[in-house]
C-alpha cells in the first residue's frame, strides 16, 4: 500500500480501490427490532430468479474530494446474457473514472480471475502514461475501502422483501447514488481499513 501511495504522489494520481459484488432475490442477513422475545420474520415472495452484479471505484486524493464510480449489471439468465460484471465494464469503468478525476489513477484491486485476463491486461499496459495498477494481498477484504461501500448496499437492503429482480436492481442503484453524493462516507470507507490518506 505504501508503494501504491507514494507512486500516486509522484504522478500527482488518485488511489482507486476496486472490488466486485453481487446480490440475488434472497435478502442477505439484517439487523430489525421486534417485541422482546419475537424474532422479526420478514416473508420474501420473489419472483423468478437472477441476480444484480456491481463494481465499484472508491477513489482518493489528498486535497480533494473523495468520489466512487460503479457500474451494475442484471442477470436474469436469459440466453446469451452476461452472467455478471466482465472485463469491458471494468475497462469502461475505469475509463468513465479516468475521465471524470482528470488525473492518473492508482488502481488496487484483488488478484480475481477476471483482473487477469489477457484482454485486460492488454488495455492495461495500452494505458501506461495515466493508469498503474497493484494488486492487493491475498485474502484482505480488510484492506479495500470498497467492501465498506459493499457493507453499506446489503445493510440498506437487508430488510426487502422484494418481488423481482428490477426492485433489488432499483435499490442497490438508489443507495449507490446516495454513496456517490457522501464523500464523508466514502472517507469513512477508507478510515475502516485503517489506511490512512495524508498530503
Amino acid at each position: 500500500m505504501a508503494v501504491g501511495k507514494s507512486t500516486a504522489a509522484a504522478c500527482n494520481g488518485w488511489i482507486v480501490f476496486e472490488d466486485e459484488a453481487g446480490q440475488s432475490l434472497t435478502p442477505p442477513r439484517a439487523r430489525s427490532w421486534g417485541r422482546r422475545g419475537c424474532t422479526p420474520v420478514i416473508r420474501v415472495r420473489g419472483r423468478g430468479s437472477g441476480r444484480v452484479s456491481m463494481a465499484g471505484l472508491t477513489c482518493y486524493k489528498p486535497g480533494k474530494r473523495s468520489r466512487m464510480f460503479y457500474a451494475a449489471r442484471e442477470y436474469r439468465g436469459r440466453k446469451g446474457e452476461p452472467k455478471g460484471i466482465g472485463w469491458r465494464d471494468l475497462r469502461d469503468l475505469l475509463v468513465r473514472a479516468h475521465n471524470q478525476l482528470g488525473g492518473p489513477i492508482v488502481l488496487v484491486w484483488d488478484n480475481l480471475r477476471m483482473h487477469l485476463v489477457e484482454p485486460l491486461r492488454e488495455f492495461i499496459a495500452d494505458q501506461a502514461a495515466w493508469l498503474t495498477v497493484f494488486q492487493l494481498p491475498s485474502y484482505s477484504p480488510d484492506l479495500n475501502p470498497q467492501e465498506g461501500v459493499w457493507s453499506l448496499v446489503k445493510r440498506y437492503i437487508g430488510n426487502l422483501a422484494a418481488a423481482d429482480l428490477g426492485q433489488i436492481t432499483r435499490a442497490v442503484k438508489r443507495k449507490l447514488k446516495q454513496i456517490q453524493y457522501r464523500p464523508d462516507v466514502v472517507d469513512g470507507c477508507l478510515a475502516g481499513t485503517g489506511l490512512i490518506m495524508d498530503g
